[in-house]
């Protein structure tokens, strides 16, 4: 099964496209860290001014470590930024931290698919940790209840990340705005933002389709009588 070429030919042109879209996200990162926002502020600056703008309470931002590993825990209420943002005054830290202050900001107005994505993690974590593993050993055994089993905890790794696709470009549609309309950017900027947070949403498309993909290859053992 390691070496079944129905893998490569259902899954393989999604882990490629995933690859990509990382290759892509990192290269536009780079890119647009080499010019700096006219107001000079850097990742941290701006998201304290986008949380004040939008009149949040209680959030924190912190420094993470790790390259880009900025996200915002719902729990903590922290928007923490990565060293390459929360440092930096490029177009593309100003466009990252703003997107995790999206976050926050959806969080504060109770934005549902945020909700819904939040409560769907335990479950997801569990898809992830156990599900590919029982479709494996079903395969092996040949014992098709088994990968049954593992396909059901798989869908929720699927609808999981199915339910980011909207909160990601609701975040980032929320920063662009954000951002030009409250003059921390000009139009010049502005496409450099656009720019990063577009690469980074085809990031998400990329693993969705990835896991519908794998999750189509299990799925025909099901109806396979080998």
């Amino acid at each position: 099964m390691i070496f079944d070429p129905r893998y490569f030919f259902v899954v393989g042109p999604f882990m490629l496209l995933a690859l990509a879209a990382s290759f892509y996200v990192k290269s536009a990162f780079r890119q647009w860290s080499k010019y700096g926002i006219r107001r000079g502020m850097n990742g941290a600056q701006i998201a304290a001014e986008v949380i004040r703008a939008a009149g949040i309470q209680g959030v924190r931002i912190e420094r993470a470590s790790g390259f880009l590993s900025d996200h915002y825990d719902p729990r903590e209420r922290v928007v923490r930024l990565s060293p390459q943002v929360h440092d930096s005054t490029s177009i593309a830290a100003c466009a990252v931290a703003a997107h995790e202050v999206g976050h926050a900001i959806q969080h504060q107005h109770r934005y549902a698919p945020l909700a819904l994505r939040n409560a769907a993690v335990p479950t997801a974590s569990i898809g992830s940790s156990f599900g590919v593993g029982a479709m494996l050993l079903g395969l092996v055994f040949s014992a098709k209840p088994l990968i049954a089993i593992g396909i059901i905890l798989f869908c929720a790794v699927v609808l999981f990340q199915l339910i980011t696709l909207p909160v990601e470009f609701d975040a980032s549609r929320r920063a662009k705005a954000i951002l030009l309309d409250g003059g921390f950017v000009n139009e010049e900027e502005a496409v450099g933002v656009r720019r990063v947070l577009n690469a980074a949403a085809l990031t998400y498309v990329a693993a969705a389709l990835t896991s519908i993909a794998t999750l189509v290859y299990y799925l025909g053992f099901l109806r396979s009588d080998d």
